[in-house]
């Protein structure tokens, strides 16, 4: 073999090497950002959700006003961020004021008992389980494309191409309270 050809080898190894992690990080990206838009599905069915919510328990226990208006500015708030950071720190704070919301209806034994009430209970409690669903999975895929990028030699791919690590969606040490599951049983 001449040293021509040993070269355009080791040349086409390099080269299909740099394309083959180039598309690794592409794909890693791509189902990243998949992995968000189920999150985000999964919120906004949990947004839609919240306005029937309120109204029945509202129906219910009308006095309870400020219950009410911190779950629909949670709610506001929630749909309004956009980073991942954003996101997950509106989101624990939408926890918490339905917690405080289904702890409003605990003094209702009527709206307990209310066939609408329960179904959107259950359809909250099963929206929660997928965003929970969501979250893993976004998390995991942006824990296997960060490792991706930030370890070599697929570090030098990513820099050369503006690869950019991705947030993960994850609870801050100042909402640890919101790491417990919404109450939607009673």
């Amino acid at each position: 073999m001449s040293t021509t050809t040993i070269v355009l080898i080791v040349l086409a190894v390099i080269v299909l090497w740099v394309v083959m992690a180039y598309n690794g990080l592409v794909s890693l990206t791509n189902h990243a950002k998949e992995a968000w838009s189920d999150i985000q599905v999964q919120l906004k069915r949990r947004y839609d959700l919240i306005p029937n919510l309120v109204e029945t328990v509202k129906g219910y226990a009308a006095h309870e006003s400020s219950a009410f208006e911190n779950v629909t500015k949670a709610r506001a708030a929630a749909m309004g961020a956009t980073t991942a950071t954003d996101k997950a720190q509106a989101e624990n704070q939408l926890s918490s004021t339905l917690k405080t919301l289904f702890a409003v209806s605990e003094a209702y034994p009527e709206l307990k008992a209310n066939q609408n009430f329960l179904q959107l209970q259950q359809e909250l409690g099963d929206t929660e389980d997928k965003i929970q669903a969501s979250r893993r999975f976004y998390n995991t895929t942006v824990m296997t494309l960060n490792t991706r990028i930030q370890s070599f030699p697929g570090n030098l791919i990513a820099s050369s191409f503006s690869f950019k690590p991705m947030d993960l969606f994850e609870l801050s040490a100042a909402d640890a309270a919101a790491a417990e599951p919404v109450k939607v049983s009673f």
